[in-house]
């Protein structure tokens, strides 16, 4: 029978549960997925606690990414057929799906064929990290080749993955931690200088780095008062993108305290995964990265079965992580 992850209120992984549920029936448009793998994201812990962009609507359910075997076809849908291997993309609310259990419905504009030679594991790794990336530094051609690029709490998928796709536009990628730990895995990842920000002034280190230029672009999933350090290391015409809320306190203008010449603005992958055409550019960027190398998938840690999703939730909320969780469906 099938299973599925909900919660009936908001607040900490205990209130995730698994339920057997009917066998779900895709509509006009639609696609069942068989999943074997789902990644997790913190969007998801900020859902069920109820502090996400969407306020959840109980009882519900959640998940964006999921990698699996097409089962069923609803009525309208061209471009699959039933034993495809599939990965959703985030280009949906999880109010209306979720990719938490063992057998999903998703949009048909929420799914692509799954990368060769990539595992169910490697598929959910892939495309809420690089499109996410994507669509922040390649798709309105501000960063440019030679460009530097401060990337903050690096070590995430999608950190991860910025580090890759500032590799591939030419630019150069600035990563920072906050402790030494994880220094190495970011200098192996293609950064080209990794600021410890528990050791080191992360002004004074970034201005060195950048020969006292200041990088073009801020990539920063944190927000918060530290938005007005970060603004002091960006070149004059540079731009913070804030794409997450880890420090829930008021984010302040950046620039204020000099008036200086920084753009900033919040950026939400939706921005991409829900516009058709940018998402097809998206994808086309990341398979080609796929394809040669440049890009791969990072998986930090596998937990085994939906039972697991409780604990899965709690590492996630850990943050010690180096790239992307994921849980398997095993049953």
């Amino acid at each position: 029978m099938p299973r599925t992850v909900v919660f009936e209120t908001t607040g900490g992984p205990e209130v995730l549960t698994v339920r057997t549920t009917d066998m779900p029936e895709p509509g006009p448009g639609e696609l069942r997925i068989r999943v074997a793998a789902i990644g997790l994201n913190r969007a998801e812990a900020l859902f069920r606690s109820g502090t996400y962009l969407d306020d959840p609507k109980l009882p519900a359910t959640l998940g964006y990414e999921a990698s699996g075997t097409v089962d069923a076809l609803g009525e309208g849908v061209t471009g699959f057929a039933v034993g495809d291997l599939v990965d959703t993309v985030p280009a949906f609310s999880m109010n209306d799906y979720g990719t938490y259990g063992t057998h999903v419905l998703a949009p048909v504009h929420a799914v692509v064929h799954h990368p060769a030679g990539l595992t169910p594991v490697q598929g959910t790794a892939v495309w809420m990290p690089y499109l996410t990336a994507y669509g922040a530094l390649a798709e309105d051609g501000h960063l440019r080749p030679g460009d530097h690029v401060l990337l903050t709490a690096a070590a995430s998928g999608v950190g991860l993955a910025a580090i890759r796709t500032v590799r591939r536009l030419g630019a150069v990628p600035i990563a920072t931690t906050r402790t030494p730990g994880k220094k190495q895995q970011l200098l192996d990842a293609g950064a080209a200088r990794v600021v410890v920000t528990g050791e080191e002034d992360l002004v004074e280190a970034v201005l060195d780095a950048t020969g006292g230029q200041g990088v073009r672009t801020v990539f920063d999933p944190v927000a918060g008062p530290g938005i007005l350090t970060l603004a002091r290391t960006v070149a004059p015409g540079g731009r913070v993108i804030v794409y997450g809320r880890l420090d829930p306190r008021d984010t302040p203008l950046p620039g204020q305290e000099d008036f200086a010449p920084v753009v900033s603005r919040f950026y939400s992958m939706h921005e991409v995964t829900r516009d058709r055409e940018r998402l097809r550019r998206a994808h086309a960027f990341v398979a080609a990265g796929l394809a040669d190398g440049g890009f791969v998938p990072v998986v930090d840690r596998v937990f085994a079965g939906l039972d697991t999703v409780a604990d899965a939730h709690r590492y996630l909320e850990a943050g010690t992580q180096v790239g992307k969780i994921v849980l398997t469906v095993g049953d």
